[in-house]
């Protein structure tokens, strides 16, 4: 295993490294080392930093890992090339989350995935049943957003070759945006401080971000999850928050009724991110359904 650790003490002593498939992975795992082992997937324009109240509280029980997805937090953004295998597609993220479970020792897991997150955790179960224990898809994006978003392939030439006007013009509109659109997550907005945005901020905007989200954007295409979701056999729990504007409720509960076996908890009193605005009925909502696996 390739890891480091980035700091000493204090809350950095908790943050390590490792490569795997062309990235240099941050993540951070809580618990002994033993089953059942979680696996914490972020949603787009977040970070490792949405789970820290429920990262310690979950691994009362359990393992649990949270790493920051390619293009977000203090995972490195290369730029893909052949030689470093690095890609940013969401096949090829599924496929990163099974390598880093493997680098880390874990051979089956609970993927819970928020938003994007959720999108990629039921990507994995479809590509790597055998590593995927149960799932907990909390205002997961299936069937809008980025599930069903596509760049047409007879724009990519265009779009690839003027990569560095596109990718400084995303920027600039993802700056302008971004504080805005994260406080649209949360129903009561005054529950995210200005402390916690500018840090969201700045786990998102380090070093050429926008290059490497741009990067993202490019291998985004429909993942038709829709048509797969009757071939999972994989114990789901689908967790949407009241007041989900986000992932509307509508499309939580269309996913309990087309994924089969599927459970459903509503959490009130939030929106689009129930770990953040109720982090302990999100912690016992979770912990119940890990029990009934184990």
């Amino acid at each position: 295993m390739n890891q480091t650790t980035s700091m000493a003490g204090g809350a950095d002593a908790d943050r390590r490294f490792i490569d795997c498939n062309g990235f240099r992975v941050h993540y951070q795992m809580f618990g002994d080392g033993r089953p059942p082992f979680i696996v914490l997937l972020h949603g787009s324009f977040l970070s490792i930093r949405s789970w820290r109240d429920v990262m310690r509280p979950l691994a009362d029980g359990a393992t649990v890992v949270a790493f920051d997805r390619p293009a977000f937090g203090r995972t490195s953004r290369p730029v893909p090339t052949r030689k470093n295998g690095a890609r940013y597609s969401p096949e090829a993220q599924s496929d990163l989350v099974a390598a880093l479970m493997t680098k880390l020792g874990i051979d089956r897991a609970v993927l819970v995935g928020n938003s994007t997150g959720g999108t990629l955790a039921l990507l994995t179960a479809l590509r790597h049943p055998e590593r995927v224990q149960g799932l907990v898809l909390v205002g997961a994006m299936i069937y809008s957003g980025y599930a069903t978003s596509e760049v047409p392939s007879f724009m990519k030439p265009f779009m690839k070759a003027m990569t560095p006007v596109f990718s400084r013009l995303m920027k600039v509109v993802i700056t302008r945006l971004y504080d805005r659109n994260i406080r649209g997550f949360w129903h009561v907005r005054e529950r995210l401080s200005d402390a916690t945005l500018a840090a969201f901020r700045q786990d998102l905007m380090i070093g050429d971000w926008s290059r490497g989200f741009w990067e993202l954007f490019l291998e985004t295409h429909h993942l038709h999850l829709d048509r797969r979701l009757k071939s999972l056999s994989v114990p789901a729990l689908v967790v949407t928050g009241e007041h989900d504007l986000t992932v509307r409720v509508e499309e939580s509960l269309r996913l309990v009724r087309e994924l089969p076996g599927a459970e459903l908890q509503v959490i009130p009193d939030c929106a689009h991110l129930p770990q953040e605005e109720q982090p302990d009925a999100f912690v016992r909502i979770v912990n119940a359904f890990v029990r009934k696996l184990s």
